[in-house]
């Protein structure tokens, strides 16, 4: 009895290192990234060894890093107003939204996300794809570290650098070049829009030939655009208390 409980502590202990160091490393890597730009995420990593794995020879990996200040307004400004409006100022998490799409989710057959940019942030660069409850486990495990040591617009940037905006395509820069021919600081608010509007599936939608779904998405979203405020909402982004 003695050597069993010997035994499962030894287990226990080593159980815990594990998660101790991984917990560190973790928190170190977040940290990390708050100054160094990372040059790949998960989400990059996963679909080109998908693509090699299956000798797709039509795989074309285009990313090219630019800080926030090269990325014309436009665009944070479309993709908050696109997809987390509220990103001033929650924590990570729209309440209000997650509860709402819980609510509809239950009675439909098409699952919607309540994702904020950062919760996206934290699974784009970190984790694999899925749905399982243990990935979005880390995910608000991430989101909230990611949250508590980066600024909003660390944010905004990092999500801007590593987002796909259509296969094989990540980075406003990488967008900018293959679908408008001009770099991210020249970005209009129509470009910023469209780019915006097939974030939800870049796989499916396309902003070289918008579908008429997403030129109906481009059109509110450029409303919405207006309706914050302008590009000076962006320069309040960071006034929000943390």
């Amino acid at each position: 009895m003695a050597r069993n409980k010997s035994a499962l502590g030894r287990i226990v202990g080593t159980v815990l290192s594990i998660v101790l160091l991984l917990v560190v490393l973790s928190v170190g890597c977040v940290a990390l990234f708050r100054w160094i730009n990372p040059p790949y995420s998960a989400f990059m990593a996963e679909a080109q060894i998908t693509a090699w794995a299956g000798r797709d020879a039509s795989y074309v990996f285009r990313h090219s890093w630019v800080d926030l200040d090269r990325i014309s307004p436009n665009l944070p400004l479309a993709v908050v107003a696109s997809e987390d409006q509220k990103f001033p100022e929650h924590w990570g998490f729209d309440v209000e939204s997650i509860e709402k799409a819980y609510a509809l989710n239950q009675h439909s057959h098409r699952v919607r996300g309540a994702s904020t940019i950062s919760q996206q942030v934290a699974k784009n660069l970190f984790l694999w794809s899925g749905r399982s409850y243990f990935r979005k486990g880390l995910e608000a495990y991430f989101t909230l570290l990611i949250e508590g040591c980066w600024p909003k617009r660390r944010i905004l940037e990092i999500y801007l650098n590593i987002a796909e905006f259509g296969r094989g395509t990540y980075g406003a820069e990488a967008a900018a070049q293959r679908f408008f021919h001009k770099s991210a600081a020249r970005l209009s608010r129509g470009d910023a829009a469209v780019l915006a509007a097939v974030l939800p599936n870049p796989a499916r939608l396309s902003a070289a030939a918008p579908s008429r779904y997403v030129q109906q998405r481009r059109e509110w979203i450029l409303g919405q655009m207006q309706a914050l405020g302008g590009s000076e909402m962006l320069d309040e982004i960071d006034a929000y208390p943390r």
